[in-house]
């Protein structure tokens, strides 16, 4: 317990250098090492001490403090100034999150159910109450409330969807977190947090790859203001991210699509048309998928949309201000595009505020094993509605089986959807066939021409027998594939890897 100040609205060193740390907790990026340090530093717990039980510990902590400062008269803002006004507001912000999170978690799930409709949060009124209690102004009452559903909304969407432990997947959930918060919470909650309408964002990844649950995370993790008087926010965050996918619509459609249209402005407009940009709300975000697909015109259209902030639906002279911000993504080597003349350079300087690339699913495996059986955890949750041991434990089993070692995932995450979903129905998978008709193992030059007859029977079956452990990575497999014993199978593959080895010598 920290030692207590004998002079009211005062703190001690001892508290200011305690509650300097834990004011900063919710100013720092949660995926990031600085974060783990910062938790272990406030709960006073060994550096070996898991993330998660190290940010339990610090706020247990901190709960036991501020209970010792409320009996004391003095958790309340009125008292202080200066630095240690900051300090305690830090602190009462911490407090407030963290007694709050499983609310904010609640409504956050009860709102993707509901949709569109603003789901009521009764627990506020009482919660901004609790923080004019202590010293708080209405208005920042309410900027608090605001910022930490932010905060959990952010938390939420980048965690669940973007899982992995893989080095680039960590790498990943830091620079979504970065792009809805900037690199400076501070920064961003004293000027930014309502003006990022302007930060246009590119994703690029292969196909398949997770951009759009990306650009997902970041638009459902916006600022959305707190409407007192209805005691909801006035917008669902289901509603505040709209995606289109351009590579759908003919270029005849493509501006409709995004613009809207009037009625009797082509042939087959017979009512007024919404598009995305009027559809968008003032607190959205447009997700603007396949943006390498599109014909110059349309970028120039886009290109002007950015600039200038409005634009006006075709076969109308009105003009309307876009509030909202774009995130587009391509699964097409932008640097081509340009080169090519395919995608314009002032096209690309308006979107790339930031640009994040999603990694691909081999490398992803490749930097961490563990990145597969939580990604196929993930998909199962979202197949059955529930964690299921026994189907993530028959796909991994499937795929160790059956799949060559190494298998690349041409298709990505979304390959590998499909994958769990073929191993529920028929308990099997292959991959993709193409990909893997394009692996198979040749004989190495030096070791003899099949086709000319100059391999022996020992030589030939030994070469087989390397050429299948190359492709399934088991003793076992290749035994039951050549009818032979796994240990004369393990006998012919080191056989022709150690001439292999020998050769390269």
């Amino acid at each position: 317990m920290l030692k207590r100040s004998t002079r009211v609205g005062e703190l001690t060193p001892e508290e200011r250098e305690f509650y300097t740390l834990v004011a900063r907790a919710p100013r720092v990026n949660p995926f990031g090492e600085e974060r783990i340090i910062l938790d272990r530093k406030i709960a006073g717990v060994p550096e070996s001490t898991a993330p998660s039980r190290a940010v339990e510990a610090a706020v247990k902590r901190v709960e036991v403090d501020a209970v010792r400062m409320e009996k004391e008269g003095r958790l309340d803002l009125r008292i202080y100034k200066g630095d240690d006004h900051k300090l305690v507001s830090g602190v009462i912000t911490f407090i407030f999150f963290y007694r709050y999170r499983k609310e904010f978690d609640r409504l956050i799930k009860a709102q993707a159910r509901a949709g569109e409709h603003q789901i009521r949060a009764s627990f506020l009124k009482e919660a901004i109450s609790g923080l004019e209690t202590m010293g708080m102004e209405r208005e920042e009452a309410i900027r608090t409330v605001e910022g930490c559903y932010q905060l959990r909304r952010a938390y939420h969407f980048i965690h669940h969807s973007l899982v992995g432990p893989s080095a680039s997947m960590i790498a990943l959930r830091y620079r979504l977190w970065n792009n809805v918060f900037t690199h400076d919470m501070n920064l961003y909650s004293r000027i930014l947090w309502n003006r990022m309408e302007d930060f246009s964002t590119l994703i690029l990844g292969e196909t398949g790859t997770g951009k759009g649950s990306a650009a997902a995370a970041i638009g459902r993790s916006g600022y959305i203001p707190y409407d007192r008087k209805k005691g909801c926010f006035k917008e669902s965050f289901t509603r505040s991210f709209l995606a289109i996918n351009l590579s759908r619509f003919p270029e005849s459609l493509i501006e409709s699509e995004l613009f809207g249209h009037r009625k009797g402005s082509f042939t087959g407009a017979i009512d007024d048309y919404q598009g995305v940009f009027s559809r968008c709300s003032p607190w959205g975000s447009i997700f603007l998928d396949e943006i390498g697909e599109v014909s110059i015109p349309v970028q120039i259209k886009l290109l002007q949309v950015l600039q200038e902030r409005v634009f006006s639906p075709v076969g109308s002279h009105n003009e309307y201000r876009f509030k909202g911000r774009v995130i587009a993504a391509t699964n097409k080597p932008v640097e081509r595009l340009r080169t090519e003349g395919n995608f314009r350079d002032d096209f690309y300087y308006r979107l790339c505020s930031d640009v994040i690339t999603v990694p691909p699913l081999r490398q992803r495996i490749e930097e961490d094993k563990k990145e597969l059986v939580d990604l196929v955890q993930l998909l199962v949750v979202r197949m059955v509605g529930k964690r299921s041991d026994e189907l993530t434990d028959m796909v991994l089993d499937v795929i160790d089986t059956n799949l060559p070692k190494g298998y690349p995932w041409p298709g990505n995450v979304r390959e590998l959807e499909q994958c769990v979903r073929r191993v529920m129905l028929n308990r099997s998978y292959h991959g993709d066939e193409v990909q893997v008709a394009g692996r198979t193992s040749q004989i190495p030059e030096g070791f003899g021409d099949l086709s000319r007859g100059e391999l022996s029977a020992h030589e030939l079956i030994t070469a087989y027998c390397h050429m299948l452990y190359q492709k399934y990575g088991k003793f076992e497999e290749v035994a039951r594939r050549t009818s032979l014993d796994r240990r004369t199978v393990k006998k012919y593959v080191v056989e022709w890897q150690e001439r292999l080895d020998g050769e390269e010598e």
